[in-house]
């Protein structure tokens, strides 16, 4: 499993979602690689997340979460990747 965190720098939605995802993973003592992508300067990436961001994509199935997402939901969309 491979995690990208789409975002922007100055965002604090951004933050809290980089620090709930750390968390997450560390409970579960998993060593899963987490890559931020900032997508500000990229009309691509602005066009298809800038009103979802913070978004938490599995590099692999691309699954995504959106933003407002807790710590329960993000143990489950987890569970659904393993």
């Amino acid at each position: 499993m491979r995690l990208i965190l789409y975002g922007t720098s100055g965002c604090h939605l951004c933050e809290d979602a980089e620090i709930l995802l750390s968390k997450v993973i560390r409970a579960r003592a998993a060593k899963v690689p987490i890559e931020t992508v900032d997508i500000a300067g990229q009309s691509e990436l602005e066009e298809r997340y800038g009103v979802r961001i913070p978004v938490v994509r599995d590099a692999a199935s691309s699954a995504e979460l959106d933003w407002p997402f807790d710590e329960e939901r993000l143990l489950e969309f987890l569970q659904g990747l393993s």
